[in-house]
């Protein structure tokens, strides 16, 4: 009981992740099934033919390309407006400084079929045609709180008197900026990078309501989901995982090394 005590905490840690990591594993191991149905529910034949022919289903990889194109670009440009804006609001004081934290936070805190449903009405209201443009600017819109949050908590932390240091060398803004500020805000602006990329690839509602035809991979694992689950899916998800891992640890790594220099 005593050990059962001592160590509840990490028990409970670990039992968090495996149930976390529980769904990744399924998806890993029915990768491999070769289904006598349309459903790849239950596990009939271990089979590598997904893994050699992952575009072998119709649409599947043009959707997958769809999304990882909408979500550079929603990541882009949540991104530098994300940053601009965190900046702004954290350097500058000025009369809405208020109202436009408030404005920020809000898509955060807005049910997703709330924001689809306002986004969908404001491009029926303009006679905009829905599709990728429509999609990449909805993604941008919700994206942008995030990168916002992120940055802002990292410049708010910075130390002035680095700047003021940089100044008394002589350094140009341009200088400061790019040497000092920059490199300091960087972890924030990688982190609501990633956060936006991630968001914006998984997004199904808000998709789904400014999509029009257009098909973006979620879309199409719900739809397939309806009349045939191909193995490819759970190909293409384990591979996603994989690479996901594989940045953490490359992150990891490469923040080991910078402590240990």
């Amino acid at each position: 009981m005593r050990w059962l005590r001592r160590n509840l905490v990490v028990i409970a840690g670990l039992l968090t992740l495996a149930f976390l990591i529980l769904p990744n594993a399924v998806v890993t191991v029915f990768s491999f099934n070769k289904p006598n149905g349309r459903f790849n529910y239950e596990w009939q034949h271990f089979s590598t033919d997904a893994w050699t022919h992952p575009c072998g289903v119709a649409d599947l990889c043009g959707s997958l390309s769809l999304s990882l194109q909408i979500a550079l670009w929603a990541t882009l440009g949540a991104t530098v407006l994300g940053t601009l804006i965190a900046f702004a609001v954290a350097r500058y004081r000025f009369r809405a400084r208020g109202t436009v934290g408030t404005l920020i936070f809000l898509p955060m805190a807005m049910p997703e079929v709330v924001m689809a449903a306002s986004l969908a009405t404001l491009f029926l209201n303009m006679g905009v045609s829905f599709g990728f443009w429509t999609i990449l600017i909805a993604h941008i819109t919700f994206c942008l709180s995030f990168v916002v949050t992120a940055v802002k908590a990292r410049v708010m932390s910075m130390d002035p008197r680095l700047e003021q240091a940089a100044q008394d060398l002589y350094a140009t803004p341009l200088q400061t900026f790019l040497r000092i500020t920059l490199p300091i805000a960087a972890p924030g602006i990688v982190a609501g990078a990633l956060l936006s990329f991630a968001l914006s690839f998984d997004d199904f509602i808000i998709t789904n309501f400014n999509a029009g035809s257009t098909v973006t991979f979620p879309m199409y694992v719900w739809g397939s989901a309806q009349r045939g689950t191909p193995v490819q899916i759970n190909v293409i998800g384990t591979a996603m995982f994989a690479v996901a891992v594989l940045c953490v640890l490359a992150g990891q790594l490469v923040g080991r090394r910078r402590q240990r220099s």
